[in-house]
């Protein structure tokens, strides 16, 4: 089981644009199959952490095991808002935006665009059974249908079979995997289902689990959810900040493949193509890699493929900083004020365990630089367009959508005949060509 819910374009005749377009669609996390999903929280030496778990069977047989770098006490787990993530990934995600030509033989005027803000608990296991293994019980406590388990230990073997005695099914290599997490002197956080509060509170599904924890330490354990695993693994995370951008330390940070024009008829297969797209631009980047689709300032998007999030829903993520002002990393975090001071970073991570031998370890940088995952459908203007600029437009459109077509197949990988085949001639009005002499002197060639 995993550990967490475990070209540059010539542009032809095109304007310039700054963001903004009409928003049609995004590539949110459901796009992939069983992609985890976490949300750190960070400012200073605090974190607050929401795993929110795409765990699919019996939940009696559900468990995770996660190091954290401190002991945790009751007050400091909460059971979160599973619909706070979900608004998390469709304020963040890679979003597909369409512009419509003007008339060329309109006059233009040009101004400065300006964007506006806008099973029971392992009670049983006595503890003098888990002092012979090695293992400390630093804590134990429930928290809403969780019952959990901070341990401590000297060696990951004793850890692993207390584990395994206490009922929690764990990959048959995690002695492996959990002897670095004890020589750094982490303490391992377990949580599963509590059946009965689980059942009373009438859930249909798990909710996620949230930490607050204070340590130096800015990581996130991946190596455990590798161990039997048996294919790559999808991560999305949301980092949260009143600084700025997140990045990954240990491994690259690379931006998303951003703000390309591609065929018209991808709004119809934006899910495939951001699939194909993501998958060729993965393994491009020898597959070790961690994506950033998506740094914006909180307070508002352009275009926004969803409404940012509202000071309440914030506080439910995670956030518990003031303008400046310190609020304690607890369960009860403090309240946002309505200018949120929160910066979001999405990162997209593809990881198995020959590419990513080490856990993630971030740092958050001054960086407020907005970037986000955008692609581009350029509509043709289907009028007459009877002047000398609309002659030229309709000289040069050809060759932008070939350019499309070429563009969406350096992106995916897909057959560019097959692309061809599908844009068909551009836009609903036929291209027009510049008459030839002959052609202003007797006209059309036509039969009587």
């Amino acid at each position: 089981m995993r550990l967490l819910l475990t070209i540059l374009i010539l542009l032809i005749s095109a304007p310039v644009w700054s963001f903004c377009g009409f928003y049609v669609a995004k590539a949110d996390a459901k796009l992939f199959n069983k992609t985890s999903q976490v949300v750190l929280a960070r400012d200073g030496d605090r974190t607050v952490l929401t795993m929110s778990n795409d765990f699919q069977g019996d939940v009696k047989d559900f468990a995770i095991v996660v190091p954290v770098p401190v002991v945790l006490q009751k007050g400091q787990v909460h059971v979160g808002d599973r619909k706070v993530v979900e608004r998390l990934d469709a304020f963040s995600a890679p979003r597909l935006v369409e512009y419509f030509d003007e008339d060329p033989c309109l006059p233009r005027i040009y101004m400065e665009k300006q964007s506006v803000p806008m099973p029971t608990a392992p009670a049983d296991m006595s503890r003098s059974r888990a002092e012979a293994l090695g293992v400390k019980i630093e804590a134990q406590f429930t928290v809403g249908e969780y019952d959990i388990l901070i341990l401590s230990a000297k060696e990951s073997s004793g850890l692993e079979i207390w584990l395994r005695e206490s009922g929690y099914k764990i990959p048959a290599a995690a002695a492996e995997l959990l002897q670095p997490y004890i020589r750094s002197n982490m303490k391992f956080f377990v949580a599963r289902v509590n059946l009965k509060e689980f059942e009373k509170r009438g859930f249909q599904y798990l909710r996620p689990l949230q930490m607050a924890y204070e340590s130096p330490k800015f990581m996130l354990p991946i190596r455990l959810g590798m161990a039997n695993a048996e294919s790559e693994q999808d991560l999305v995370a949301y980092i949260l900040s009143p600084v700025g951008r997140a990045e990954v330390t240990n491994y690259r940070t690379v931006k998303i493949p951003s703000n390309m024009e591609i065929p018209i008829f991808v709004k119809d297969e934006f899910a495939d193509f951001y699939r194909a797209m993501f998958q060729r631009s993965y393994e491009k980047e020898g597959k070790n890699s961690v994506f950033l689709e998506y740094a914006w300032d909180m307070n508002w998007c352009d275009p926004c493929a969803a409404e940012p999030l509202t000071p309440e829903e914030l506080k439910k993520a995670g956030v518990f900083w003031m303008n400046g002002q310190d609020g304690p990393a607890t369960r009860n975090f403090a309240p946002v004020p309505r200018q949120s001071n929160v910066y979001i970073t999405r990162l997209r991570v593809r990881y198995g365990r020959p590419k990513f031998p080490e856990d993630l370890v971030f740092q958050v940088t001054p960086n407020r630089e907005n970037f986000q995952g955008r692609y581009v459908l350029r509509h043709p203007f289907k009028g007459e367009a009877n002047c000398p600029e609309g002659r030229e437009y309709r000289k040069g459109l050809r060759q932008r959508v070939e350019q499309e077509a070429q563009t969406l197949a350096q992106l995916t990988g897909w057959d560019i005949s097959e692309i061809r085949k599908k844009i068909g001639i551009p836009g609903s009005a036929p291209v027009e060509t510049e008459p030839s002499w002959w052609e202003k002197i007797f006209g059309e060639d036509k039969d009587d």
